[in-house]
């Protein structure tokens, strides 16, 4: 199994950051960037920038049939994976390989039930620092994806072949040996980290020091913890030490996609996070009232919307 051509659903910050990666070093055509009419007009007359680079990508609308992609990779946000799921039809053939890297602990079993779970890999992304404005991105940390199957103590066809693709280009990536642990644990960091920083209207500068908003997105974490351990998932100190260093290598002034939502005036994901953490407290009888607070404070801001 050999990867040869690419899809990309979502030209959000994580999606235009890959889309422009993987142009740089894929054959024009190897590379599709799925979007319906007016989204690709609006590519091909304004662009898309990163780094203050434009780039003009293979563009396809979802009807187009055309040969299915060897691997196909979701970066749209939760709100919006019903719609790219039907727009990803054509790309998915027997052999292609799907990753989904939005945010939460969801997505996968979601796309897994309309394309079926054996296309699956499970996939995490971390330690990206991008900021996307309008149609302008810039970053500083690349980052990297972290994926396969939900125990990789022996790699699976899938898991090599992505990998293999992923060093012909370059592009760095980990394969955990347990990906639900490390699902988990990047959930634990969004949940304090995207919650807090929209909340505290701020930026990753604003929860690498000491002070109340970092006080409240370490209080959110350890409740994931707490929640993680009565699930089974088990997740601990260390856990919390290991993404507090990979918050320290963020761009101080970059923001997490919550925070760039509400500048943006644009619904945000809170359901998947504090949403997800506050049901699961309740059906294990898990205490969650700071990511209580946060859920409110953030439908609160959203009420301003216009």
């Amino acid at each position: 199994m050999t990867i040869r051509t690419v899809a990309i659903l979502g030209l959000g910050a994580l999606g235009t950051m890959l889309a422009t990666y993987f142009s740089n070093r894929l054959p024009n055509d190897n590379l599709r960037v799925i979007a319906n009419q007016s989204r690709i007009i609006n590519y091909k007359q304004n662009g898309i920038y990163c780094n203050e680079a434009r780039y003009n990508f293979n563009y396809v609308l979802p009807e187009n049939k055309q040969k299915p992609v060897d691997l196909l990779i979701f970066c749209v946000k939760f709100n919006q994976l019903q719609q790219a799921i039907e727009d990803a039809r054509q790309q998915v053939g027997e052999d292609t390989i799907i990753l989904s890297a939005l945010n939460g602990i969801s997505s996968e079993e979601i796309i897994g039930k309309t394309f079926g779970m054996e296309k699956m890999l499970y996939c995490v992304a971390q330690g990206m620092d991008a900021v996307k404005i309008g149609n302008k991105l810039d970053y500083k940390n690349l980052g990297m994806l972290c994926f396969g199957e939900k125990e990789n103590s022996g790699w699976s066809e899938k898991v090599t072949a992505v990998a293999e693709f992923f060093d012909t280009l370059d592009f760095p990536y980990e394969v955990p040996n347990d990906m639900e642990h490390k699902m988990w644990g990047k959930f634990m960091l969004n949940t304090g980290v995207n919650q807090t920083v929209a909340v505290f209207s701020t930026n990753y500068g604003g929860i690498q020091v000491e002070g109340e908003p970092r006080n409240v997105m370490i209080a959110a974490m350890r409740e994931v913890i707490s929640l993680s351990q009565a699930v089974g998932i088990n997740l601990g100190e260390s856990d919390l030490m290991y993404w507090l260093e990979v918050l320290t290598k963020l761009n101080p002034l970059g923001m997490p996609s919550m925070r760039q939502d509400m500048a943006a005036g644009r619904k945000t994901e809170v359901g998947l996070f504090s949403g997800t953490t506050i049901a699961l407290g309740k059906q294990y009888h898990v205490p969650t009232p700071v990511n209580e607070w946060l859920y409110y404070k953030v439908h609160e801001m959203e009420k301003e919307f216009k």
